[in-house]
């Protein structure tokens, strides 16, 4: 069989699950490492039934601790592993995850967010921002994109793989239990048709040749012994990161200009926001819609000028404020008034989102009135 899992484009219909192994395969991944937990279950289903025809492998192991620790392995020897875990999963993979972000390996998870805390649902949720963008006990030197449905499950595990290994930090694709399990169409495509060069990986340890003779002497650690050579290093990678945040970061806007009302929201919930500003607009009303693709890092010039120039904004999401308040943090002292539309774990339907932001501009309009 060809090298190549997908070698011209077509419309496909599958679920999420299934579309993340096919974006894995196009992206030229080697190797999946994972524990079964709902709902990402499928993920390591479809590629155990894939890769052994594109000479691709697959470990189960004991639990999530060890299959973050093993696609660190992975990565140190030179192969494109990744993984795919949710809810407790994820927090038994801060770990190793962690280790990863002090090591810079270039490691790819897929987080199919499910209710917390603790085991909670099986079913959905937006409840994992803060465990994917900031969590185990670092900094949060970390990429994370938020999907929002089928098409970008493909585009940005495709993409997750190019920016890991571009700049050596840990990446995530941070999808939820409704694209998991939900079928839709999409296209799917070999990315070097659109003019997508894929990276190659190369091995951190075992190279050819004798250190400190044939090539320079390499050293990746995740322990020190003195708070200056901590200090030093966690700066360095901080420093690293914050000069490539603005290239790495990623947006969409939506009827923003002019808006006497921007929601804004990320991942699923923002297919909600995009059809209630639809309906708004078509009565008259001025909404617009932003959306933070990125995460981590935000896009935080756009942030700021947003929240410079409207009078209100609504924050909507299924948690109970986890982007707010990485969005609070990055638009601390604008004058806008922000509500709050909170369902965590919950489902969110565009007619909610049109209900409030009626109430809002009400609201807006009794006191200008008085």
């Amino acid at each position: 069989m060809s090298e190549k899992a997908v070698m011209e484009e077509k419309r496909v219909f599958m679920t999420g699950n299934e579309v993340v192994a096919w974006g894995a395969l196009a992206a030229r991944a080697d190797i999946m490492y994972g524990y079964p937990i709902t709902p990402q279950n499928e993920i390591m289903h479809y590629w155990t039934r894939l890769a052994p025809k594109y000479g691709k492998t697959f470990l189960q192991t004991e639990d999530e601790l060890s299959a973050g620790f093993a696609t660190a392995g992975g990565v140190l020897a030179g192969r494109k592993a990744f993984t795919a875990t949710a809810g407790s999963g994820s927090v038994l993979m801060q770990e190793p995850l962690a280790m990863a972000e002090m090591m810079r390996l270039p490691t790819v998870t897929v987080v199919q967010q499910r209710g917390g805390p603790s085991t909670a649902t099986v079913i959905y949720s937006q409840q994992e921002v803060t465990l994917t963008t900031i969590g185990g006990n670092g900094e949060g030197m970390r990429v994370v994109y938020s999907t929002d449905g089928h098409q970008e499950l493909y585009d940005y595990t495709i993409k997750a793989f190019n920016t890991a290994w571009k700049y050596r930090f840990p990446t995530f694709v941070l999808g939820d239990g409704y694209q998991a399990k939900m079928r839709e169409p999409l296209t799917i495509y070999d990315p070097e048709t659109r003019g997508i060069s894929l990276l190659e990986p190369e091995p951190y340890v075992g190279k050819e040749g004798e250190p400190g003779r044939d090539r320079p002497p390499a050293q990746y650690r995740n322990t020190y012994n003195l708070e200056e050579e901590l200090y030093e290093k966690v700066m360095s990678d901080i420093s690293d990161f914050e000069k490539i945040a603005a290239e790495i970061a990623e947006y969409e806007t939506l009827e923003t200009e002019g808006a006497d009302l921007v929601i804004i929201a990320h991942g699923i919930v923002f297919r909600a926001v995009r059809e209630a500003v639809g309906n708004l607009r078509a009565q008259g009303l001025r909404v617009g819609a932003f959306r933070p693709v990125t995460l981590r890092p935000l896009p935080v010039a756009q942030i700021k000028d947003l929240v410079a120039g409207v009078k209100k904004i609504l924050l909507v999401e299924s948690s109970y404020g986890q982007m707010a308040r990485l969005l609070k943090e990055e638009a601390c002292g604008a004058a806008c008034e922000m509500a709050t539309l909170f369902k965590p774990g919950v489902g969110i339907t565009s007619g909610e989102v049109e209900d409030k932001a009626k109430e809002i501009l009400q609201a807006n309009n009794e006191l200008a009135q008085d």
